[in-house]
C-alpha cells in the first residue's frame, strides 16, 4: 500500500474501481476478447456490440446532465471539447450571417479572463481569424459579474463562454444568469464544466446553456476522453473532419473503452443526486477544516474569502499563499514528506510565472508566486488531512539537512 497522500484532485483523479471494472474487457488482449475490441461503426455483430456499449455510455452521461443522447458528442478530452465549442459555434454563426448576405459580418465573442487555457487560447485564435473578443475580468473574490457581460453584449455577439467553476479558486459562476443575458442578446452560451462535474449538480436545463464541456479524468474516469454537449447540432460545426463519426460532429474511430469508463465513473459519482450532494457536503467539511488549520499559521492567507460552509466555492479546493515561501519550494518539501499538492493549475505547473488567475483577482505578484492549491476528492479522508498538515508543518520548519536530502 502506498504511503503517498494525494491532495491534487483538481489536476486529475485516480481511476475508480467502477471504471476499471467496466473497461477491463476492452483492454484485455487476445483472440478470446476480440468481441470487445470492435469498431463501433462496423456492421457485423462485433461492431454492433461496440456500438451498443458506446451508446449506453452516451445515454448514461446525457441522462445525468439532463440532455438527450443525440446532444452529446464524445471527444478526446475537455480541451478538444472547448476548442470545438468556441470554433464550431462561432463558425456556424458566421456562416449563418453570411448566408443571409451579411458578408462583412464580424463575430464578437465574450469570455472571462480566468478561463482554462483551452478557452483563452482558442479565443485568441479566433481574434487572429478576425473575430472580436472581449475578456471580462473577475472581482477580487473570483466571480464574474453578469452585469459586466450584459454591458459587453453587442448586436454582433454570437457566443458567451464562461466556466462553471474555476479550477484554481473554486469560485462557482452564475451561469444561469449569464446564459439568460446571452440569449436575450441573441447569442449562445457555452460553459466549461470540467471542475464542477462531480462536486455539484450539473444540469444543462437548470444552467440554460447551449453547450457544455466535460472531462472523464476529473471524476475518476480514464484520461483521453471527454464530451461536448450541444443543444442544437446545426449551431456547431465539426472541428475534426474525416469519416463522419459521432453523427458527423466529430470524426475519428471512437474510443469505446474510454467512453465506457467515463460512463461508469459518472454513474458512480453523479448518478444519484442525493449521493452526490452528500459527498459534496463531506468534502466541504474537509475543505473548511483544511482552511482553518492552514490559516492558523500567521504566514498563511486565503486567496479568496471562502467562508466555512460556503457553497459559492467548490467543496474540494483550498487556495492559499504562504508568506516568504515560493510555491515550488513548498511543493517539493511537501512531496519529500509524501504529500502531493500544486501551485495552481497543473496545465501551467512548470511555468515560473505567477498564476494569471491570481493576478486577475488583484493579487500582488510576490503573493501569487507563493500560492498553493490543495484539492481533495472521493477517497480523501481525515487521516489524509492530518498527514497533510503534519507535512505542511515540516515544510515550514525545514532544516538544511532535509534541503540537501531533497536535492
Amino acid at each position: 500500500m502506498s504511503d503517498k497522500i494525494y491532495m491534487d484532485w483538481a489536476a486529475t483523479a485516480p481511476l475508480c474501481k467502477e471504471a476499471a471494472i467496466a473497461m477491463e474487457p476492452f483492454v484485455q488482449g487476445g483472440k478470446d476478447n476480440i468481441i470487445y475490441g470492435g469498431n463501433a461503426n462496423s456492421l457485423h455483430s462485433i461492431g454492433r456490440d461496440a456500438f451498443s456499449a458506446m451508446e449506453h455510455a452516451r445515454e448514461t452521461i446525457a441522462r445525468g446532465i439532463g440532455a438527450r443522447p443525440d446532444e452529446l458528442i464524445f471527444t478526446s478530452g475537455a480541451t478538444e471539447a472547448d476548442n470545438q465549442a468556441l470554433l464550431g459555434l462561432t463558425r456556424a454563426a458566421i456562416r449563418a450571417h453570411t448566408g443571409r448576405g451579411e458578408h462583412d459580418f464580424k463575430a464578437h465573442i465574450i469570455t472571462s479572463s480566468i478561463e482554462h487555457d483551452a478557452v483563452i487560447n482558442t479565443a485568441k485564435l479566433l481574434e487572429d481569424f478576425g473575430c472580436e473578443v472581449t475578456f471580462i475580468g473577475p472581482d477580487s473574490h473570483g466571480f464574474i459579474d453578469p452585469q459586466r457581460i450584459a454591458q459587453a453584449m453587442r448586436p454582433s455577439t454570437v457566443l458567451v463562454s464562461v466556466m462553471l467553476a474555476n479550477n484554481e479558486l473554486g469560485s462557482i459562476q452564475p451561469i444561469h444568469e449569464i446564459a439568460q443575458i446571452a440569449h436575450q442578446g441573441g447569442a449562445l452560451c457555452h460553459t466549461d464544466a470540467v471542475q464542477a462535474l462531480g462536486k455539484m449538480i450539473v444540469d444543462v436545463n437548470e444552467l440554460d446553456v447551449d453547450a457544455m464541456s466535460l472531462s472523464a479524468h476529473k471524476i475518476c474516469g480514464p484520461k483521453g476522453v471527454g464530451a461536448l454537449y450541444v443543444r442544437h447540432s446545426d449551431t456547431c460545426d465539426p472541428l475534426i473532419r474525416g469519416g463522419g463519426q459521432e453523427s458527423g460532429a466529430r470524426s475519428g474511430t471512437q474510443n469505446v473503452c474510454g467512453m465506457v469508463g467515463f460512463a461508469a465513473a459518472f454513474e458512480a459519482l453523479c448518478g444519484d443526486r442525493d449521493r452526490l450532494l452528500k459527498e459534496a457536503q463531506r468534502q466541504r467539511a474537509l475543505r473548511d477544516q483544511l482552511y482553518e488549520r492552514l490559516c492558523s499559521y500567521d504566514c498563511v492567507h486565503m486567496n479568496v474569502p471562502c467562508a466555512p460552509g460556503s457553497e459559492n466555492y467548490l467543496p474540494n479546493i483550498v487556495d492559499v499563499h504562504v508568506d516568504g515561501f515560493e510555491s515550488e519550494t513548498m511543493i517539493l518539501r511537501m512531496d519529500f514528506s509524501g504529500v502531493a499538492i500544486s501551485g495552481g493549475s497543473a496545465c501551467a505547473s512548470h511555468s515560473l510565472d505567477p498564476s494569471r488567475i491570481l493576478l486577475a483577482i488583484g493579487m500582488q505578484r510576490d503573493a501569487a508566486l507563493c500560492s498553493l492549491r490543495f484539492s481533495i476528492g472521493r477517497y480523501t479522508n481525515q487521516e489524509d488531512i492530518d498527514a497533510c498538515m503534519k507535512a505542511f508543518d515540516t515544510a515550514l520548519h525545514w532544516d538544511k539537512r532535509k534541503e540537501v536530502l531533497a536535492r
